[in-house]
């Protein structure tokens, strides 16, 4: 077959790759910073060089076919061997770098974190683009960091895949907020047997197959507290509190953060492990690349500059 009948580039491929990852052309338009008709002409390029529609619709949802799930393999495979080429030996250049970084966390690092994050690669590498993700209970991190959609996935949870790379972010004390003028804010009122008694906002598990640290730690001691609220957005949880008998149990330099901008009171946690663990996840095919490896001293800057504030 001569080049010009070749129907594939490396475009149309990460195309493909994305919509059957996403489910949708309007999320993998934001996903390769694209346009929702942009993305459709793609779409109709892939299905008539497949001859077939690779992604159709179920009720309210759209599901790959068989035929799509057996491209997309091929075309992660191949994508990862094109980007062997082209950054295997190739030293990098924070200040010159055109890279686009990926990064999945949930909102329970305090702002300051990616501000400063954020600060460090504008002063470091202002020609690189930065993406954020939310993890989800939809969100397969672990096939993601396979693929080399994301770069770094920033975890807490108990017990992360032994098959990742690891490196510890931060230690932190864990502690118990609650508005400045609940009765459990008084000096010594706060014992383990009220902890346990009280109403707590409890937030929802970002990854199916992890217990939270908080739950883990009463499992193994086989009692329970009452999450009478619940919460998917961390940042939000601070301000479910003021005004109200709630109790809130996280970590220092979170709490602290929202301790300084709400009526808030902040106490030490008086039953379970007191010590909560935020550490970074990459997979072992980015273990070496020199951007990676830049990529990972730069949040370990971030997170000490984190501890300190705390």
């Amino acid at each position: 077959m001569s080049r010009s009948e070749d129907p594939f580039d490396t475009y149309l491929l990460r195309v493909l790759c994305t919509l059957i990852h996403e489910k949708s052309v309007s999320r993998a338009a934001i996903r390769l910073n694209q346009s929702q008709p942009a993305i459709s002409a793609a779409l109709r390029r892939l299905r008539a060089i497949f001859n077939d529609p690779l992604l159709v619709r179920d009720k309210n949802r759209m599901v790959p076919t068989a035929r799509a799930l057996q491209a997309v393999e091929q075309a992660r495979a191949a994508l990862g061997l094109i980007d062997g080429l082209l950054t295997s030996g190739k030293e990098f250049a924070a200040e010159t770098t055109q890279q686009r970084f990926t990064i999945a966390t949930p909102d329970y690092l305090a702002p300051p974190f990616m501000a400063r994050v954020v600060q460090l690669m504008r002063a470091q590498a202002p020609g690189a683009r930065l993406a954020i993700l939310p993890l989800g209970q939809n969100f397969d991190y672990e096939q993601a960091l396979q693929n080399a959609e994301v770069d770094i996935v920033i975890g807490n949870w108990p017990s992360p895949p032994e098959h990742l790379h690891i490196s510890m972010l931060i230690e932190d004390e864990v502690v118990c907020l609650m508005d400045a003028s609940h009765p459990l804010a008084a000096p010594e009122e706060l014992t383990a047997e009220r902890y346990l008694q009280a109403a707590h906002v409890v937030f929802t598990p970002y990854s199916p197959d992890q217990r939270g640290v908080v739950e883990s730690s009463l499992g193994t001691m086989r009692v329970s507290r009452d999450g009478r609220v619940q919460c998917t957005y961390f940042s939000q949880a601070p301000d479910l509190l003021v005004g109200t008998d709630l109790l809130l149990t996280t970590s220092r330099h979170f709490a602290a953060y929202h301790a300084r901008r709400l009526p808030l009171a902040m106490l030490p946690l008086p039953v379970g492990n007191r010590t909560m663990r935020f550490y970074q996840l990459w997979h072992s095919s980015r273990h070496r690349d020199a951007s990676h490896i830049w990529l990972r001293g730069l949040l370990g800057q971030a997170s000490q500059a984190l501890a300190e504030r705390a």
